[in-house]
């Protein structure tokens, strides 16, 4: 579903390197002498097309046009404490569809998507308040006019070469595409996880403790990059309060060949869905899928994919397969005009049981957008 895919150890550095938008990994502070209070000033404004022949047919009354301004502002009062915040303003400019669809949940409105406090010394890094995360289990899920976000407390330590230690409290949670802050996450909610990236060996473990939604959950990764193949495998178990507990496990490889990136993914799922808040990292997710929550007793579920780069084109193609009788297919394209304009389309078609309610034949997507930086 997201159409830029980010670094594991990247992502976790979201909230700590800049006030939302693209995502840079955090680099260990050096003590220096206190410079004067800068203040930085990016935005971004996004145009976004989106319509489905589930009800009717494409390009009829079941789509929206939505306009999407994002300011990011980030305030440096000295050397190790920033504040961060980006601010999103939206405007649907045609009629609720069939459906009810506005982009956000609303003609038009804003909202503060990030809002945090960071503060730095010596390879740590706290982030208080409105903040993006992206660990494997716990991520906020990038899509439309400006990804999921969370009001949390996260402590992260950089400190060992290559390793990333990382704690997260997360008191909210403002689902992709749900407009303002809404959703309280009552009791306690946290992530604690170790990564590590040498670019050969990777890996990480999480654990999580979601009261929100009564569940508790382990999860791992490992990966190796041989030179020309990669080889990545991970599970998660899932301890469901009141209800069966879940396994999932998966296993991908990828390698370039004559330019072409390809990679090929498996998930086996047992019992239940698998845990998750916003988004996850299971290797056969597309565009419109999410593995985790594919359960109908034992499932298996296979993705291929392949994508190149055409100087400033870029294309994707995958498919995934999933034996519950669901599958989807991808076609991703992206073209930067220049430094400051891209454009983008996306083609889905896809079939399930819920579909299968509602039409009797697969359902076909169309995504276009253009994004102009500032």
């Amino acid at each position: 579903m997201k159409f830029t895919k980010l670094s594991l150890i990247a992502a976790l550095a979201a909230s700590a390197a800049i006030a939302g938008g693209d995502i840079a990994p955090v680099e260990p502070v050096v003590e220096a002498p206190a410079a004067e209070s800068a203040t930085t000033i990016e935005g971004k404004i996004t145009g976004y097309y989106y319509t489905d022949d589930m009800f009717d047919e494409m390009f009829g009354s079941d789509h929206q046009l939505a306009l999407g301004v994002t300011l990011d502002v980030s305030h440096k009062f000295t050397d190790w404490l920033t504040a961060n915040f980006s601010a999103v303003g939206y405007l649907n400019t045609l009629e609720d569809s069939t459906l009810g669809y506005f982009f956000e949940g609303d003609k038009k409105g804003a909202y503060f998507n990030v809002a945090n406090l960071t503060a730095t010394f010596d390879g740590t890094t706290l982030v208080a308040g409105r903040q993006l995360l992206g660990t494997p289990m716990l991520q906020g899920y990038d899509w439309l006019l400006a990804p999921g976000s969370f009001e949390a407390y996260t402590l992260m330590n950089t400190s060992i070469e290559n390793l990333t230690l990382v704690g997260s409290y997360v008191t909210k949670v403002r689902f992709n595409n749900t407009g303002e802050f809404g959703d309280d996450l009552p009791g306690d909610n946290f992530a604690f996880g170790a990564a590590y990236d040498d670019k050969t060996l990777s890996g990480s473990i999480w654990y999580y403790n979601i009261d929100a939604a009564d569940y508790s959950q382990f999860y791992g990764d490992l990966g190796y990059n041989f030179g020309s193949v990669k080889v990545e495998g991970q599970f998660a178990s899932t301890d469901f309060d009141g209800a069966d507990d879940s396994t999932v496990f998966g296993a991908k490889v990828s390698t370039s060949l004559e330019g072409f990136d390809l990679s090929a993914a498996y998930n086996h799922l047992t019992d239940n869905v698998t845990g998750y808040i916003g988004w996850n990292g299971l290797y056969t997710n597309s565009w419109n899928s999410s593995v985790a929550d594919q359960w109908d007793g034992d499932i298996d579920a296979f993705k291929l994919d392949v994508s190149k780069s055409f100087d400033a084109l870029s294309a994707e193609v995958s498919y995934a397969y999933y034996d519950n009788d669901r599958y989807e297919f991808d076609v991703i394209l992206g073209y930067e005009v220049s430094k400051s304009v891209s454009v983008g389309a996306v083609y889905v078609n896809y079939e399930s049981a819920y579909t299968e309610a509602f039409v009797d034949d697969s359902v076909n997507q169309v995504e276009l957008f253009v994004n102009y930086k500032f």
